[in-house]
């Protein structure tokens, strides 16, 4: 049996709820293949419309529902006819072969390490959302270079072209200690690092921060952090329907498990959800506790860190940090779907200090 799970996409283009129109661009990044990063689609894959999900009514809402349960049934009807999974893409042949692996505990990991300014001491290295890759940032990635040394991203375990062992216990404590053996792999672990993050990547820079706050001797030294889309706070968080399903279990989740190999995601990827409520005391403290500077830069149409409720919870626990808030169309994946947008905002807050 063939696992359809993807493990990796990325809307390029965005779709809005209200309206059912495309934005422009029309590259989709998606995978139907664990061990297959995103392709890209001339149109909407089924994923994209998980995260497309705004504010609507009722009635909407309801309609959303069952095309999100439709949807679910297509890598599901995939599996069952075991169609093969398609080809790479020539952008991401490109984007995997530019890139290197290093091993950590016997594992692969995928990782792009550039090289920008000459002379220049900054060093900002990427931390990706879910469930993508380190090829989120590619639009941003050339902007980056003119104004940092080195520009580093890497594929956590469990996603993108890095390893996804299984049985295994997925956790963020993990994914934050490959951060930092990737920077002691490339011998920068007594540099002074800005961290850029999406999404689940916000959760393992909160953890990263908590490292660097006990003042441990082999963690990183961060000079600055800035935050994305992502689900920080436990209590303004709204999980997809997806996610519910393959996190809580229920009817459903034997039947997804059998026939699309969830394992991997139900009993592992998906639980730092869990692990986000368990440990918040832990990551909400290390962000309100620190001295460096911290930005946010937030799509306010993000279902899942819904405005204002999202914003007014930052600003009121975070009172220090600063806030870039883009345009009103943009959703979850700003740095995709508003990359200059993005990219000035950044820019902004890096030159602020």
């Amino acid at each position: 049996m063939r696992n359809w799970f993807p493990q990796t996409w990325s809307p390029v283009a965005q779709v809005l709820p209200e309206s059912g129109k495309r934005r422009a661009g029309k590259e989709w990044s998606l995978p139907l293949h664990p061990r297959s990063p995103p392709q890209e689609w001339d149109c909407p894959p089924w994923g994209v419309w998980l995260v497309c999900v705004s504010h609507t009514s009722p009635g909407a809402r309801m309609r959303e529902w069952w095309v999100q349960v439709g949807l679910l049934a297509m890598p599901l009807l995939a599996a069952y006819l075991h169609i093969p999974p398609p080809q790479l893409s020539p952008a991401l042949h490109s984007w995997k072969s530019s890139g290197k692996f290093f091993t950590y505990k016997g594992l692969r990991i995928f990782y792009q390490d550039s090289v920008g300014v000459v002379g220049s001491p900054e060093i900002v290295v990427l931390l990706h959302g879910f469930p993508t890759s380190s090829y989120d940032w590619y639009k941003i990635w050339e902007g980056l270079t003119l104004r940092f040394h080195r520009v580093i991203a890497l594929d956590f375990l469990g996603f993108g072209f890095s390893d996804k062992p299984r049985p295994h216990h997925y956790s963020i404590f993990e994914q934050a200690s490959i951060v930092e053996a990737l920077l002691r792999h490339l011998g920068l672990q007594n540099r002074r690092i800005n961290l850029l993050s999406h999404d689940y990547g916000d959760i393992v820079a909160q953890e990263l921060l908590y490292r660097y706050k006990q003042n441990r001797s082999g963690r990183l030294t961060i000079k600055s952090l800035c935050l994305s889309n992502g689900g920080i706070f436990p209590e303004t968080h709204r999980p997809l329907l997806l996610q519910k399903l393959l996190k809580d279990g229920g009817v459903l989740s034997p039947i997804l498990t059998r026939l699309m190999n969830f394992f991997v995601f139900s009993r592992g990827l998906l639980q730092y959800i869990n692990q986000r409520k368990k440990f918040r005391r832990r990551w909400v403290g290390a962000l309100a506790s620190v001295t460096i500077p911290i930005h946010f830069i937030y799509g306010p149409l993000d279902p899942v860190n819904p405005y204002p409720e999202f914003l007014e919870l930052y600003r009121k626990t975070l009172p220090r940090s600063t806030v870039s808030i883009l345009d009103d169309h943009i959703s979850h994946y700003p740095q995709l779907e508003d990359p200059m947008g993005f990219l000035n905002a950044y820019m902004g807050f890096i030159n602020s200090f």
